[in-house]
């Protein structure tokens, strides 16, 4: 049987309950802080109305947490990354959210001049413009690469209408264990529902979410439309093209239906 209540649910793996907690109920999402994620990411972030920014776990510098692929809108053949650069204190062992901009001013004046390069012509970069700048201002105003991609990642789900919450996993209390820290995370915002990407669907242990009552759903985008290379691109190529209210209906539309529910015999037991 299900836990009836938030507090029977975390009892098990805090000494002390993080303040301001969501109501319980919902879906969460865990996922590392991206610089202005991919199409695919974003989307499962929307579709969730808790996302649990991962960001005490190593830096990864082959992964989206400093970095995005951006499609010029008037060439789409014309790929580029946009890196925010980033010092790591403490090596490879750096944590994402110790990690730190290098030269944040000139890191700054690059940023957004790439950003007006590729997107200036678009109809509606005027209004994203404005979204975009607390971002871009944390770059030199804070000089944390966590803090900065986290911010990236919320202006575009605000521009797109997302009413969610964030919290975070350095101020959650967990266990150790790849599965059992997402459960306790998740079990943590009172979560009824974790939609999990398709990454993690190959390892995640539904049985430890299932003795706490939540629902694992997988979250996958369509292979067409708007979401062709979406796991590849980042998401502000899709708003300079549709604008915010075209995509947030694309998002809306699948946050009501995530496809894959079927398949969720094919994680872990």
């Amino acid at each position: 049987m299900p836990p009836t209540s938030p507090s029977s649910r975390t009892a098990s793996t805090a000494a002390f309950s993080p303040p301001d907690l969501p109501p319980p109920g919902g879906r969460c999402a865990i996922h590392q802080p991206n610089f202005f994620p991919r199409l695919t990411t974003l989307a499962k972030l929307f579709a969730a109305d808790y996302w649990i920014v991962l960001d005490d776990v190593q830096f990864a510098r082959r992964d989206y947490q400093h970095r995005a692929r951006l499609v010029a809108l008037n060439d789409p053949a014309r790929r580029q990354w946009l890196t925010l650069p980033t010092h790591l204190p403490n090596g490879r062992s750096t944590t994402i959210r110790d990690a730190e901009i290098a030269d944040p001013a000139r890191a700054r004046r690059r940023i957004r001049h790439t950003l007006q390069h590729c997107y200036g012509t678009s109809p509606y970069w005027p209004a994203l413009l404005p979204a975009l700048v607390p971002a871009l201002d944390l770059i030199t105003t804070n000089g944390s690469t966590a803090v900065v991609a986290e911010a990236s990642t919320r202006a575009l789900l605000e521009v797109l209408g997302w009413t969610g919450r964030i919290l975070r996993s350095s101020t959650l209390p967990s266990r150790p264990g790849r599965t059992q820290r997402l459960v306790d995370l998740a079990v943590a915002t009172g979560a009824t529902t974790y939609l999990c990407g398709t990454g993690g669907m190959r390892y995640l242990r539904t049985s430890l979410f299932d003795a706490c009552g939540i629902t694992v759903t997988p979250f996958r985008v369509p292979q067409t439309g708007v979401w062709v290379g979406g796991s590849e691109v980042s998401a502000l190529t899709l708003l300079a093209h549709l604008g915010p209210l075209s995509l947030s209906a694309e998002f809306r539309a699948l946050a009501a239906d995530p496809p894959g529910l079927a398949d969720r015999a094919t994680a872990v037991p």
